[in-house]
């Protein structure tokens, strides 16, 4: 077998990983208990090495070039990697240890995620969870992530996507908002009706509603003075303020519906969903703790 890397190549691709990871090679030199200078030459024998630079340098900060960024994606899974086999082989891999970055839209955050990572931490005390609670989209390779759920599957074909649910959307209102409005009895009554909106961070299109009519899942567009964007849950506290009505996960306002500050409307066009989808690298690039982390995932998950 032909010899492609010595150990101060290795040394090198793990202080680049580390100036990536830290934005700054004086960092990245602490990380690593070696001089800025060390840091420095290490780059740019990578650099020599691959005829491509990896960052661009100015004098008060390094950044990724796009080369760069796909270098790096690639070498933080091997380093990863290494250290699972190194853990499995000495026996100290029985439970999965590390950093683990994921990144999930608000609702499926607070009403699904959150909860269960407490029982998480317990059973794999050693994995430190660092979460993101935002509905932008992310970049895996530019920004560090292990997993990210969303409510589309991208066309990226690096990426594996694993619905995680089939979440049933809900027409709702409050009774205050109902007693001087008066309820819709069909379809075409919401034109009379002020229908929160809510605008896709990644678009800016507000999302049309969805019921079913004649069987078949329809989008209807609707319209009204208030819209929200960035945090979905915004619209939600606007109807429970008796602002309007709102079509909304039914798993984030099930208890307001049982005390009846909500009440639900239209159920004869109810029945539509959204999903929620799970997105990682390749199963060839995950460490034992995503492997470990979306197992739990799926077993924990309601059944939809």
């Amino acid at each position: 077998m032909k010899r492609y890397f010595d150990d101060v190549l290795l040394g090198s691709i793990e202080l680049f990983c580390f100036a990536a990871e830290l934005g700054s090679f004086t960092a990245a030199a602490a990380a690593a208990s070696v001089t800025p200078a060390a840091v420095s030459r290490s780059i740019a024998r990578l650099e020599e090495r691959l005829g491509v630079r990896l960052f661009v340098r100015t004098t008060r900060q390094i950044r990724l070039t796009d080369g760069g960024r796909i270098y790096f994606e690639q070498c933080r899974q091997s380093l990863s990697q290494l250290t699972d086999a190194e853990r499995q082989v000495t026996g100290s891999q029985a439970k999965p240890a590390g950093v683990l970055r994921v990144s999930a839209p608000t609702p499926f955050a607070h009403y699904r995620l959150l909860p269960l990572l407490g029982e998480f931490r317990r059973k794999y005390p050693e994995v430190t969870l660092d979460i993101h609670v935002s509905n932008r989209n992310i970049d895996f390779a530019d920004e560090g992530y292990d997993l990210a759920i969303r409510g589309r599957a991208p066309a990226d074909s690096n990426l594996i996507a694993r619905k995680l649910e089939d979440a049933e959307l809900v027409l709702v209102a409050s009774p205050a908002y109902l007693k001087r409005h008066g309820k819709p009895r069909k379809l075409e009554d919401l034109s009379k009706h002020e229908c929160i909106q809510f605008e896709l961070p990644s678009t800016g299109r507000r999302i049309p509603w969805l019921f079913m009519q004649d069987g078949v899942e329809t989008e209807m567009p609707t319209s009204g003075g208030l819209c929200c964007s960035e945090d979905v849950l915004g619209i939600v506290t606007l109807a429970r303020a008796g602002a309007g009505l709102v079509q909304t996960y039914r798993y984030i306002v099930d208890q307001d519906l049982e005390r009846g500050d909500l009440v639900e409307l239209l159920p004869q066009h109810g029945g539509t969903s959204r999903p929620f989808i799970l997105l990682y690298p390749h199963a060839r690039h995950l460490s034992l703790r995503v492997r470990t982390f979306v197992d739990f995932l799926v077993a924990h998950l309601p059944r939809r």
